[in-house]
């Protein structure tokens, strides 16, 4: 594939955007002793698109898909999904857009162990007491299909493989239809052939559902499934990719020139 790189700041658009950040700032601490973890990004995603934010240790792309996802507040700047700004929100309306319109996948799964996979991806229905609009339920059973859990619905995530489990995690977060699906280090605790799988179904969730997709990842085989990259250093957006080869990955995450 080619690579371009495009600005991640996209003035006068008119395209719906995913999800759009701007002056993004976040500051940890005070006075000499102050990190500042994010230093006023700005950033565009379109939907329908699987973006991996990559970085090095520090550069603040986990603190970046925090404040995007509405896990943590911004010392400054906005962030707008789904036509809100979260900055705007108190904490309950917060945790509300969060339910209704965002999806998480985390590194250590997070599933109820007491629950059956289908109890586990049907949990946020259940936590809400939301009704399933019409074609809803048909649209989770495919996604159930597509991610290959038919045959384990019945089973609790102990009776689980680490992929499976973080299938069914991906299924919960699909499950709803989010605007945006967040995934942090996805494939950080599987091995090489269950990371494939799980990246490979994200993939077709973007391809065959039109999700949109952000995932944090400090792997470049993990991006390698991704529509685009963006790439941080310390604090700010070094560059934003688009369809890149492997190569212009490495040469971003190392500073090089064009």
């Amino acid at each position: 594939m080619t690579s371009t790189s495009t600005p991640s700041l996209l003035p006068g658009t008119s395209r719906t955007l995913a999800a759009s950040v701007r002056g993004l700032s976040k500051t940890y601490g005070d006075g000499d002793t102050a990190v500042h973890a994010l230093r006023s990004v700005d950033l565009d995603l379109a939907p329908g698109r699987f973006t991996a934010v990559m970085g090095p240790s520090g550069s603040g792309k986990s603190t970046l898909m925090h404040c995007m996802a509405g896990l943590d507040r911004p010392t400054e700047g906005s962030v707008t999904i789904a036509g809100v700004d979260l900055t705007t929100l108190d904490d309950d309306r917060l945790t509300h857009f969060r339910r209704d319109h965002l999806g998480f996948v985390f590194q250590a799964f997070n599933l109820l162990p007491m629950l059956t996979a289908r109890q586990n991806i049907l949990l946020p229905f259940e936590l809400t007491g939301r009704r399933m609009e019409d074609g809803t339920a048909e649209r989770i059973e495919q996604v159930i299909d597509v991610l290959g859990l038919r045959d384990r619905l019945d089973h609790r995530p102990g009776e689980l493989s680490g992929g499976q489990q973080q299938r069914v995690a991906i299924a919960r977060a699909l499950a709803a239809d989010a605007d945006v699906v967040f995934a942090d280090e996805p494939t950080g605790n599987l091995d090489s052939t269950a990371s494939a799988e799980v990246l490979a179904f994200l993939r077709r969730s973007v391809a065959e559902f039109g999700h949109t997709v952000v995932m944090v990842t400090h792997e470049m085989d993990a991006a390698a499934y991704a529509d685009d990259v963006v790439v941080l250093a310390d604090g700010g957006i070094r560059e934003h990719l688009v369809a890149p080869s492997r190569a212009r990955v490495a040469q971003a995450l190392e500073g090089g020139a064009r």
